[in-house]
């Protein structure tokens, strides 16, 4: 009882101070809140609420409860870490960027490096760095791998334990005899029609290829490529992705960095209070749909169901991807998005659960924007204004974008990737009837979201990094027009939520407390 009083009576001389006062039922909610607050931190807490009051739109000095739970909702996140950050959207252009020193062995910032701030207008060695950096990720992360790991010396080797070593393609191509069963890490890539090479930063050799292990292998991915080398012409027996390792296993190694980005300094994986709070929060679920198309009345009209049937118990978020048309995009589209279409759903968003959830929208390939570049920029502020005005809770962001929710990671990335590499295939895996499986361990393996060629899949160079699926993140939603899956690889949940319109209007929700996904379909009217 001294403590609240105590508290009570520093709380009512503040807001004195500032020509405010409390209502009674305000003072007491104040007053328990601050009850877990250390005391050394009091004052600076009281003063960072005060500031949130002073904020808002006050129509008199005497305070409303209403008013004191805004101002402490919007200042809990410099008082305690389990609600700092719960909730987070970042653009790819937000990313932190991370060089891997390999003298250091160890990642380290942008800002500590002699490497200029990223430009949209990137430099000729910005593509070159671009693969350079792929690679050398990759391979630290190979040399850390049990198979590729040195015994240490004096160490005995258990029996039928066998231990690699890589060869870079200059050692290859200084030697004048024939070597047998090497591996060596390398891209693949078509220096000539028809004939293809693997590069590593020490050079390029043919290749003469047979045997492949699973996965898509398209060219500019890289490889672990095992054979003999004679003649020039490194003959393969074997293609394999470079292993994966679990996020679990890249932080033991590299600590709490935060990689993912976001206002924490450290990663939200080290945090007992916001893994607590997601196991708690059960009711938490995010529904994700693709292909919103906002010029079909067919769709319109399954939205409303949609977001009808949730009022009652509203997700903490709509994951909403484009394409927001169903034609290509022009000056008819953007009229249109800007009148009509944005206006018709902002309407049922509002009536039914905008004041409970988020609602995210990731732009299509053929939505309004710089073609098909990635990552792309959010949909212009002119077309979205009146919609933001109306459901202060959406955010419109880039594509690929990241959603930070306690402590989990999830990507969101918006393109039709899984027929481009189909088609860009070096050789299709046998059994097709499980591309998806062949997909998502491409994905994983290669740390990229798009390991295409860069004339198949366009990059801003210098924001290649913003592509990294490296650690892997808990969630990786490939908003795709392939059929829907959910497929879990390397301790990472990959979710497909199949085209809306087109997959007879089917979506995944997502349970992060127990980190499972559900198949939804809406039935008929």
């Amino acid at each position: 009882m001294d403590v609240a009083r105590k508290i009570k009576t520093k709380v009512s001389a503040g807001f004195k101070m500032r020509g405010l006062m409390l209502r009674p039922e305000a003072s007491r909610y104040l007053v328990e809140v601050l009850e877990s607050v250390n005391p050394s931190e009091l004052d600076d807490v009281i003063e960072r609420v005060l500031d949130a009051v002073e904020k808002q739109p006050l129509s008199s000095s005497m305070i409303e409860l209403s008013v004191v739970e805004i101002a402490v909702q919007d200042c809990t996140q410099s008082c305690d870490e389990s609600i700092d950050n719960v909730f987070n959207i970042i653009g790819a252009f937000d990313v932190p960027r991370y060089i891997y020193s390999v003298e250091r062995k160890k990642f380290v910032p942008i800002s500590m490096t002699t490497h200029p701030a990223p430009s949209l207008c990137g430099l000729a060695k910005d593509k070159a760095e671009l693969f350079r950096e792929r690679y050398t990720i990759l391979q630290q992360r190979i040399h850390r791998h049990e198979l590729f790991t040195p015994p240490a010396i004096g160490a005995a080797v258990e029996e039928g334990q066998n231990k690699f070593q890589l060869k870079t393609i200059e050692a290859l191509l200084g030697s004048t005899a024939k070597l047998g069963e090497v591996i060596v890490l390398g891209m693949v890539t078509q220096l000539k029609e028809g004939k293809f090479f693997l590069e590593d930063p020490s050079g390029t050799v043919q290749l003469d290829m047979s045997k492949f292990h699973n996965g898509l292998y398209t060219e500019s991915c890289f490889v672990l490529a095992e054979g003999w080398y004679e003649d020039s012409v490194f003959h393969v027996n074997g293609f394999g992705f470079p292993p994966t390792e679990p996020s679990s296993s890249t932080r033991a190694y590299y600590g709490n960095m935060n990689f993912f980005g976001g206002p924490s300094t450290t990663s939200v994986k080290a945090s007992a209070k916001l893994k607590q709070l997601e196991e708690e929060n059960e009711d938490a679920m995010f529904v994700i749909v693709s292909d919103v198309w906002l010029d079909n009345v067919e769709v319109m009209e399954k939205l409303n169901l949609m977001f009808s049937g949730y009022a009652s118990m509203p997700p903490t978020c709509f994951i909403l991807c484009g394409n927001f048309s169903s034609a290509p995009y022009g000056n008819a589209q953007i009229k249109a998005l800007k009148g009509e279409t944005f206006r018709i759903l902002k309407n049922c968003c509002f009536v039914v659960c905008s004041v409970l959830s988020r609602f995210v929208f990731v732009p299509g390939p053929e939505d309004p924007g710089p073609g098909t570049i990635l990552p792309r920029p959010p949909l212009a502020d002119h077309i979205t204004e009146e919609f933001r005005q109306r459901v202060p809770f959406s955010v419109f962001t880039t594509n690929p974008c990241r959603i930070q929710y306690c402590s989990q990671e999830i990507v969101i990335m918006r393109e039709d990737l899984v027929n481009k590499m189909c088609r860009n295939c070096v050789r299709l895996p046998n059994n097709n009837l499980d591309i998806p499986n062949h997909f998502v361990k491409t994905i994983l393996s290669q740390g990229h979201l798009t390991p295409l060629p860069l004339y198949v899949s366009p990059i801003f160079w210098a924001y290649d990094y913003s592509m990294r699926v490296y650690p892997i993140p808990d969630v990786i939603v490939f908003a795709d027009k392939y059929d829907p899956f959910s497929i879990t690889n390397t301790d990472c949940l990959c979710v497909n939520p199949g085209s809306f319109p087109k997959s007879g209007f089917t979506f995944k929700v997502y349970y992060p407390s127990n980190r499972t996904v559900e198949d939804s379909k809406l039935q008929g009217l």
